[in-house]
């Protein structure tokens, strides 16, 4: 009974968040967190604290979002779903690479990059948005060689998915460091 709660609660906080409710978001995801909690439900756990962790992101608190998908990743570890685990991964990767913690982001990138290629499920816009968070990281410790190549790759899949936006941030990214 209270994992269906817990689920409807995570309907209600992604509902909420594509509606830019993020005060209501954040209520839905801490209360589905809760709710998972009592019942030890590690999986819905799991999604409620990325649900959660995207809110603190999004409303630009990044300890909060790095607890969180922090604490997501490690009970993603203990599933068997290796795409979850990379989206996670990938997700944390992104929090400290904003937060100038370059060197702890590296082997996020890096993890979520390894299972993405491994898997043949792997969404190809996925493995685009894994490997545009590690161009911007190459980019930032100066290796543009490496940047530039990942962002080359991240482009074509971005055009394989039909996403006009990953597409033109791609481009310009490779104009800017080939120009260099």
């Amino acid at each position: 009974m209270m994992s269906i709660a817990a689920a409807e609660l995570l309907s209600q906080g992604h509902l909420a968040r594509s509606e830019s409710r993020l005060a209501d978001a954040r209520k839905h995801f801490a209360e589905a967190v809760e709710r998972c909690r009592k019942v030890n439900d590690r999986m819905l756990l799991a999604q409620a604290l990325a649900g959660l962790g995207q809110i603190e992101r999004d409303l630009g608190n990044p300890a909060a979002a790095q607890k969180h998908y922090g604490t997501a990743v490690d009970l993603r570890r203990t599933q068997d779903d290796p795409l979850l685990l990379a989206h996670a991964v990938r997700h944390l990767g992104d929090i400290l690479r904003e937060q100038g913690q370059l060197k702890k982001a590296a082997p996020c990138y890096e993890e979520a990059l390894e299972i993405y290629r491994k898997h043949e499920q792997t969404p190809p816009l996925d493995l685009a948005n894994a490997l545009r968070g590690y161009a911007l990281l190459m980019a930032d410790t100066g290796d543009t060689e490496e940047a530039t190549y990942l962002w080359h790759e991240a482009r074509a899949l971005y055009e394989q998915s039909g996403v006009e936006a990953g597409v033109a941030e791609s481009q310009s990214h490779i104009a800017f460091l080939m120009g260099r």
